[in-house]
């Protein structure tokens, strides 16, 4: 049976390591189509609640979290991201240190 989009999506989530993140339009593209960046939001509001999915690794592309920093979903996002070990600049995560570096071969 084929995969659906959220599947594909989902599994790319799970590769993200402990400490590093992955912007939407990162994971779209690597779920085959760069314009996917709303789908992967989607798929990520979709995500349901007790999953061991690790959604807090997907950040904007400036690493902005989740609704930005002082929203109660950006601050939750923010105390996983930084227990484990990823750094924020301004309310930002860093991105030139934290990015997954994982491409499209």
């Amino acid at each position: 049976m084929e995969k659906s989009t959220f599947e594909i999506i989902y599994e790319i989530i799970y590769q993200i390591p402990k400490g590093k993140v992955a912007a939407y339009g990162q994971i779209a593209e690597l779920a085959g189509n760069r314009r996917w960046a709303r789908v992967v939001g989607y798929a990520l509001h979709a995500v349901p609640q007790g999953s061991d999915i690790p959604w807090h690794r997907v950040v904007k592309k400036d690493g902005e979290v989740f609704g930005g920093a002082e929203s109660p979903g950006g601050k939750y996002q923010t105390e996983l991201l930084k227990a484990e070990g990823v750094g924020f600049k301004g309310g930002y995560v860093d991105m030139k240190k934290y990015q997954w570096k994982k491409r499209v071969f």
